[in-house]
This record gives structure tokens, sequence and C-alpha cells, in this order.
């Protein structure tokens, strides 16, 4: 008998070499192998004759083959093999290309079953390669998976079928109380039936199961990282400033702004530190949320941390700041790659002397030799463009301190929980009153002249310019698309000369892009060509123009970001999609751009579109992945999982009791290999 522990190679058909094809696959051990569930399932249960279907159609016959097979030489590479079936009405010509083995296999008088397209006219009926099963098999509903090139999704059947042939109950991961409640089968049941069901309800019943236990390990496992944060605080905030911080402003903080910086402070003066999401659309005033947190926890005396994921952005934050605290006494100093060597040296003394209440910089600011004396608060700017463990560097340089990270990548708010399952939320839903609304045109190429002349039109004017492209450099595979480089020395050559061009894009060096974004944003770039390495940058308040080309190759979220750019300042800003393309769905997206302004309904859309999978990018935010479950499909069965999660860990916090602990090894199992 097998365990799940047990390797594959010793099931019975798999042995040392065949082994291998299915460690390609991530299949190690028995339990890999039954968690590796099929992609869908051809129903072979509904048998017809020759007679009832028509030409074309997609069938299950059961037939008796009535001519030895024929062999059939075309080529070097490709070998017919043909022989007759008769469902008893009507005779099949059936052809195999090149299958020695099921020709081999096959015996004349013997009955089968064979699924595949039907040729037919009045006189003939033929198969060309049809699946075909022994008869008291192969009318069965057959799971499909996904495949490599000499592992057939029939012999990884096969191989699960012995696996659990030979294998003992398997326990289960939930409590009694928690199937009953849930209306679920056990995880046995669940198992046998993904892989062998007799009925579209039985593998309904057993996804329902197996993604109600996946979501709900993932949605535990995220918790209980919430939970290793929850030693106590030595950085508690005894006296909230913030009335005392709006009064440095010029301008009155939103509704929404209010709130997020209230959530926090209230997480600061609590006992465990906070670790929380401050999630907010392109130009929700993120940036005065910060200050605001900032300043009440140097105003309680400790000494806090602000990083950024481009040093230009870092200066960005460390001028903005000096600005608005310049009359407050509180010291603030800027730390970047480009710092010079001594002026490094005498920030890293100051900040252990604790002379320092505010750094602000890049990823230098996580190198080991960067000591603080008084670390209470850390804030992360843009944090996906961060790894995980980069974040994670930046909260150890102190014990218990409170931490802020702050998107500007709007997520759909049923998904939030799992995405950041280990942080509290705070969303910025609310845009600052005298934010410029950006008109978005969709457009075809025909429209370029106009556009170049609008262009000339704003920098006669004074104002600036962005055009993006897909690409960097030119490629073979599209030949239609123009590429950054070659656009920008077309344009500055022609229809821009005279006017100062510059091109930005990701394989610079980061000095150079540095001194680019600086150019652009002092004005003396007036046109910026730019790939999508601008969708996370600078203020530039006069630029007023972005022109994205080829926009069907952007997704939803990625053209918001972009169009996040412009409209900045106070003047009329305007955004033009161009696209050729005739695809109705790509036109369709486009045009969800063009009437929304709201990122939460676009990235709504972009999920949509996309699938989760692309939209999360699952290597960029450490995400288990998830081998059943679909979070955009399966978002009823995601509530009740982020339910049950919660009733679990209100009664068995540590997961010790005895009906928890299959789930607490799933646990560690889904998240042994995500560094957090």
């Amino acid at each position: 008998m097998l365990n799940l522990e047990s390797n594959i190679k010793f099931i019975k058909g798999v042995g040392e070499k065949r082994a291998e094809l299915f460690y390609s696959l991530g299949i190690f051990d028995v339990d890999s192998l039954l968690r590796f569930y099929p992609r869908k399932y051809e129903d072979w249960t509904n048998t017809k004759t020759v007679s009832q279907v028509n030409d074309g159609d997609h069938i299950t016959i059961k037939a008796t083959m009535i001519t030895p097979v024929k062999e059939h030489r075309i080529k070097r590479s490709m070998t017919l093999y043909k022989c007759r079936f008769s469902d008893g009405e009507s005779i099949i010509n059936v052809t195999i290309f090149n299958n020695k083995y099921l020709a081999q296999a096959l015996r004349i008088y013997e009955d089968y079953v064979l699924f595949g397209k039907i040729d037919k006219s009045l006189t003939s009926a033929s198969m060309s390669s049809p699946k075909i099963e022994k008869l008291d098999t192969g009318v069965c509903i057959h799971p499909i998976y996904p495949a490599n090139g000499k592992l057939t999704s029939n012999a990884i059947a096969k191989v699960i079928k012995t696996a659990l042939n030979n294998l003992d109950e398997i326990p289960d991961t939930l409590s009694n109380d928690i199937k009953t409640k849930y209306n679920l089968i056990s995880l046995d049941s669940a198992i046998r039936q993904i892989h062998i069901p007799k009925s579209e309800e039985e593998s309904y019943k057993a996804r329902k199961r197996l993604i109600f236990e996946e979501l709900l390990t993932l949605q535990l496992g995220l918790l209980k990282l919430k939970s290793t944060k929850k030693d106590e605080t030595a950085f508690v905030i005894s006296h909230d400033f913030t009335d005392e911080f709006k009064k440095l402003l010029p301008y009155r903080l939103t509704n929404a702004q209010q709130n997020a910086i209230g959530e926090c402070i209230k997480d600061m003066q609590g006992r465990y530190p906070m670790g929380r999401l401050l999630q907010g659309d392109v130009g929700s005033g993120k940036t005065a949320v910060a200050a605001g947190i900032l300043y009440t926890a140097i105003k309680n005396g400790y000494q806090t941390a602000l990083m950024a994921p481009t040093e230009i952005l870092a200066v960005q934050h460390y001028e903005g700041l000096l600005k608005t605290l310049q009359t407050t006494g509180i010291t603030i100093r800027l730390l970047t790659g480009s710092t010079k060597a001594k002026e490094k040296r005498e920030i890293k003394a100051a900040l252990i002397d604790g002379e320092i209440d505010l750094l602000i910089g890049t990823h230098a600011i996580i190198q080991n030799d960067v000591a603080f004396s008084k670390l209470g608060l850390v804030i992360t700017d843009e944090q996906h463009r961060f790894g995980v463990k980069q974040r994670a560097s930046l909260a150890e340089k102190g014990h218990g301190i409170h931490t802020l990270v702050m998107s500007a990548t709007p997520i759909p708010r049923t998904l939030g929980l799992i995405l950041y399952g280990d942080l509290d939320i705070s969303i910025l839903d609310e845009h600052p009153p005298g934010r410029q609304e950006i008109r978005t045109d969709v457009v075809d190429s025909r429209y370029h002249g106009r556009i170049y002349k609008f262009i000339k039109d704003a920098a006669d004017r004074g104002e600036q310019s962005y055009i993006i492209c897909p690409m960097v450099e030119e490629s073979e595979e599209m030949l239609h698309v123009k590429s950054a480089q070659q656009l920008a020395e077309e344009l500055s050559e022609t229809v821009f000369k005279g006017y100062s061009v510059g091109l930005l894009h990701g394989k610079m060096k980061p000095k150079e892009k540095d001194n680019i974004m600086k150019a652009f944003s002092l004005g003396d770039i007036k046109i910026l060509v730019a790939t999508t390495v601008v969708e996370v940058g600078v203020d530039v308040p006069n630029a007023t123009i972005m022109v994205i080309e080829n926009a069907e190759r952007f997704g939803l979220s990625q053209l918001h970001q972009l169009r996040g750019r412009i409209g900045r300042g106070n003047k009329k800003s305007f955004c033009v999609l161009v696209s050729d393309s005739k695809n109705e769905a790509s036109l369709n997206r486009l045009r969800i751009m063009k009437n929304n302004s709201d990122g939460f309904k676009i990235a709504d859309a972009d999920l949509k579109a996309r699938g989760p999978g692309d939209f999360f990018g699952e290597r960029q935010h450490g995400l288990p992945k998830l081998k059943i479950a679909d979070m955009l499909e399966d978002i009823e069965i995601l509530h009740l999982a982020q339910s049950c999660a919660m009733d679990i860990l209100k009664e068995d916090y540590n997961l010790n009791l005895e009906k928890n602990q299959y789930l607490c090894d799933a646990i560690t199992k889904m998240f042994r290999d995500i560094n957090y």
C-alpha cells in the first residue's frame, strides 16, 4: 500500500525513468500527484450511433473492431494505421496517425469506445485519430490533465488511478463541524471524485470542497503571518498630533485622508505594531497621509523612514516633506545610491546618535550598515515595486516597529484581503479638490498628424507631453509596432525638429534615467518618448498630454497608472490612446479607459479581462500558487473561507487543537516556499 509521502517512482507503472517526467511537472510524491488536478473533463457517457449524429459532431460511439489494422507508411516521419469498426448499423473507417502503441493494442472483434469528430456522408462515415478505450473502462467521464510532450494526459490518469487503488482513506484536513456547516464532502471523497467522477454533480462537489480547503488554507496562512507580527511594540504612540499637522498644510485634507490617518494613529496607539496598506488611486493624496503619520510618530520621539523605489521619487518625497515640515524643527535627510561617501558616513553616524528624525531614500537605506537609534515607523512607497524581502529588511531595522506600505495600484476590493491578508487596509477613494479631470480619447493612427500638432501647440504654450511606446527596441515579432528608440529618433528629426525630445526606457542605467526625468521635470525636455518606466514617476504638473501608442498592448490598470502621470497641475490635461486593433475585445477595454477615471472600477474590469494570475503577478507579491481555486470565479467560496478562517482563529488562534492539526500542516506546506 502507498501513503501520501510515498515517492512517485514506487507507484506501479512509473519507476525511476518515468518518475523524471513527473518531476518536471512538480510531482514528486503521491500527495502532489493527487493534487495535480484535471484542467477539464470529456464526458464519454452519452454514447450514440452513426445514424443519430450529424457530420462534424464530436461524439462517443460504442463499436466493435471488424478488420485488422493496416499500416501505411506515408513518409519517414508519418505512418498511418487504418481499420474499420461497426456500431451494429454502420461502418466507421478509422485512421490513426503515428500511434504505433495504440495500433498494436487494438484487437479484432473486441468492443471499444471511440471519442472524436465524425466525418459523415450519405454512403460512409470516418474518424481521424479518435481517442479509443476498451468498452468496459471507456464509458465514463475522462479527466484531462495539463501534460508535457512525453507524458500524456492519459498516462497521468492511469498513474493517478493506480495510486488511488493502492491508497487507504485520505485523512481529512477539516473538522466535521466545518464540513457540516459549509456542506462539504470529505477530503478522501473529493480527491477520488475530482479524478474519477461518475457524474457532473460529483465533480462539482469535489471542486467545491477542494477550492474551499485551498482558499481557507491560504487565508489562515495569511492571517497567521499577521499574527507573527503580534509581538508587543515598544513604540506606542501616546499622543495624536494630527490637528497640529493639519495647520501646516495650505489645503484641507479630504475625509478619506483624515480617516486613513486616524486608522494608522489608532493602530500605533495599540499594544501591537501597525501593519497597514494605504491603497489609493493616482492623485488621491497618499503622500499627505504619510506626512501626517510621520509627523505624529516623530513628535512622540521616534525615528522614521520612508523608502521609495527610485532615486527621483525619493528626492521628490524629500523636497516635498522638507517644504511641508520646514517650520517644525524636524531633521530630514536623504540617502540614495548617489549620495557622496562622506555624506553617507555623516548620515549613518547621525542616525545612530538619534539626530535624524526622518530618513528618506531608496533601497540604500536597507543596507546592513544603516542602523537607527529608535526607529518606530517605516513607510514604503509604491510597495509593489519592491520585493517582499526588501520590505522585510527595512522592517527588521527595529523590533516591533510600525509599518505602512503605500500602493497606487488599485486592487479590486473583493480581493484585497487575499493579496494583503497580512495587512490591514485603508482606502483613499476621494480626490483632493482641484484635481483635474483628464479627457481621454481612443483614436487610430490616422490621427497622428492632428496629435503631433496638438503636442507642438502645447509645447509653444510652455506645456509638456509624454509619448508612450510598448517596446524599447525594434522586434521582429512586432514589425508594425514602433519602438521608443525608433520613434524618438524619427520624431526629433522630423515633426518635432527644433523641440527638445527626450528618450526614457528601462534598459538605461539608473543614473541616466534619473537625469532624463530631472530634465523633464525641470522643463528642459518638452516631449518625452518613453516606455512604461514612467508608470511610477515624479509629479510634473506642467505635463498635460499623454499619447499611448499601440494602447491595446497594455493592461487597463497599467494604462490608468500611465494616465496618472498627467493632470497633476491646474491645467486641462489630455490622454490619447492610439490603436489600429480590429479586435473588438481590445477596443472595448480601451473604451472602458475612455469612460472611467475610477481606478477601482478599472481594476475590476482589468481583472475580468486578464484573470487573477496576470493581474497579481504571483512572484512579485509572494503569493502561494493556487492549484484549483480561481480568485475571480470562486469569489463566493472565498468569502465563505474567509469567514471560516476567522471562526477557527477565534477558537484556536495557534491551531493547537487536534481537529486543526491537518490544517496547520497544510498551511506549512502551502507557505514553505514563500519568503515573507
